[in-house]
């Protein structure tokens, strides 16, 4: 918790204290509580430039626009067939509306998923003078993803033809990201300029940072009715991922004309926690393969019976650590101030990989958000 937070928190319970019941009305309360964010919001801050709006109140209309792309590989035999399996899970953008109100930075939101991908998402976050942090929740799911296999033949030699429709059941996805950073030089640059617009930033300055991260990740398609892509995916059904990184870089903001900020953040990032749990189950794919209800002519028919008979049975889990890997964190972000009120857009793209065996796969995560915001 930051030493801003813990004071305005104090100041709360002494004015409990101190303030008889009768005399301390909500209403006083929160104009001493209000006093005390506004000396707080300006200390330490170098007016020539950073300034505080005249206004402290802010309502803004914000707008989401997110996609994932998850994309799975693994390479085995079928027999006397050798074959390489990539399922790709690519979702439509997905699009987020909603409201945030606050006093100085400090507020609530709140934003509903209007189309797209059909998942939910979650966002949080704070900014400070010299610090912030955000939290970012997103599950989706699919039963209709992408999956290519390249074989061949091992007889004539020619490629073989691939099926290309829907899974029985969903590969759900869920992921959790949260990041935070502290600023070197927070009496010029200000990060909440450009990513909530408390402050504006009237003149061009940079900082040294320091941050962290922290990811974690499901990708979970283990059901009966997916036992023949475990099967394909060497009995792997359910993985989980953990990374941490820290990091330092540099933000800048540069302030090109009267009103505009463009702010760049780069933070080169060493992740030394990288682990990952994997989930294997045994299927009974081959035994439906040496029936002859595998092979009747009727389809419909031939497909209910394996649609109905597909089992899969947990059969261990494994733990695996990864080497220590470089990556980077940046961000990118324009805003025009006019008046009472300003527009701001941001974004962010995510890369996460992971490597077992003969499988392996990434996913990729980015998000572009957008503010329409008045000062009263």
């Amino acid at each position: 918790m930051s030493r801003r937070v813990i004071l305005i928190l104090l100041s709360v319970a002494m004015m409990h204290h101190a303030v008889p019941a009768t005399a301390g009305t909500p209403r006083q309360l929160l104009k001493k509580l209000g006093t005390l964010i506004d000396t707080l919001s300006v200390k330490g801050l170098d007016r020539r430039y950073i300034v505080n709006s005249e206004r402290p109140w802010q309502l803004i209309l914000r707008g989401n626009v997110s996609q994932s792309d998850l994309k799975m590989q693994a390479s085995g035999n079928l027999f006397v067939l050798s074959y390489t399996l990539e399922p790709r899970l690519k979702t439509q953008p997905s699009q987020y509306v909603g409201l945030w109100a606050g006093y100085r930075g400090y507020g609530l939101g709140y934003t509903v998923n209007v189309g797209g991908d059909k998942g939910g998402a979650f966002t949080a976050g704070i900014t400070g003078g010299s610090y912030g942090f955000n939290l970012r929740l997103h599950f989706f799911e699919s039963k209709d993803p992408d999956i290519t296999v390249e074989a061949k033949d091992p007889v004539s030699g020619e490629d073989i033809e691939q099926d290309d429709s829907p899974l029985l059941a969903p590969i759900k996805v869920h992921t959790v990201i949260a990041d935070g950073f502290y600023l070197f030089n927070g009496k010029h640059y200000s990060h909440a300029a450009a990513y909530d617009q408390s402050v504006i930033q009237i003149r061009s300055a940079g900082s040294l940072m320091a941050g962290a991260s922290y990811y974690h990740g499901t990708i979970n398609y283990a059901s009966d009715k997916n036992a023949d892509l475990i099967y394909m995916m060497k009995g792997l059904g359910r993985i989980k991922l953990w990374q941490a990184s820290v990091g330092a870089g540099y933000a800048y903001n540069w302030v090109p004309a009267k009103g505009l900020l463009v702010s760049m953040m780069a933070m080169p990032m060493l992740t030394f926690v990288n682990r990952m749990k994997t989930y294997h189950y045994n299927t009974n794919v081959e035994e439906l393969l040496g029936s002859q209800m595998a092979y009747e002519e009727d389809e419909e028919k031939r497909n209910k019976w394996w649609a109905e008979n597909l089992k899969i049975e947990e059969r261990d889990t494994e733990y695996h650590n990864s080497r220590m890997t470089v990556g980077i964190d940046a961000r990118l972000s324009l805003t025009y101030n006019f008046g009472r009120y300003f527009v701001s857009a941001c974004g962010k793209f995510n890369r996460f990989r992971y490597h077992y065996h003969d499988n392996q796969g990434r996913l990729n995560d980015w998000y572009v958000n957008t503010s329409l915001g008045i000062r009263l």
